[in-house]
């Protein structure tokens, strides 16, 4: 039981760490939450750092989520090990560090599933890249992928996934409000690459 709290406490650590504050503060000489959206995941990173920043805090940001679900597998834990992983996303979400105002959990929550069932990634993945060539909107394209999760763990027919799969589902929505309003107002960013 000991090191199943353990486990929980350094995965939310692990979710905790503001890996673009960090590198725009370092690198850039620039504090991410005074530009653009203001927030402190992978998009704003990308339109204020650029394209080197934004991979990298992508790939940070998705290790975050992984990470924890495959220490959860070599411990051999006595709990499911997406649980570690939505820990994580959650520590992503509400940071210890930043008075418990951080990222959205998209990243960090595709790393969960992407260590979990790398084959559910994939899908979820080609569902992001999908909407996101169609519509061009980032935040529509994570409510897709959050939904496809939710729509895929009822497929999988494992209880305690479906629960995962709506936490997380609901954590993005949710964090996504602002964004949906944007969208239906005609004043959401879009992107320009695709």
């Amino acid at each position: 039981m000991t090191d199943i709290i353990i486990l929980l406490i350094i995965s939310y650590l692990i979710g905790a760490i503001p890996f673009s504050l960090l590198i725009g503060k370092i690198f850039y000489k620039v504090d991410i939450r005074e530009h653009g959206s203001g927030n402190i995941g992978t998009t704003n990173t990308f339109r204020i750092l650029g394209k080197k920043a934004g991979i990298m805090v992508l790939v940070l940001d998705i290790l975050k989520g992984a990470i924890p679900v495959y220490i959860a597998m070599l411990m051999a834990v006595d709990m499911h090990v997406f649980i570690p992983g939505l820990v994580s996303a959650i520590g992503h979400v509400y940071p210890v560090f930043l008075k418990f105002r951080g990222g959205k959990a998209v990243a960090t929550g595709a790393g969960a599933v992407l260590a979990y069932n790398p084959i559910v990634f994939i899908i979820l993945l080609s569902a992001f890249l999908i909407t996101l060539k169609l519509s061009k909107y980032v935040s529509l394209s994570s409510i897709v992928a959050a939904l496809t999760f939710i729509g895929i763990s009822l497929l999988l027919q494992d209880p305690l996934i479906i629960a995962f799969a709506v936490i997380l589902g609901l954590v993005i929505i949710i964090r996504h409000i602002s964004n949906i309003k944007r969208i239906l107002n005609g004043t959401e960013s879009k992107i320009t690459f695709m």
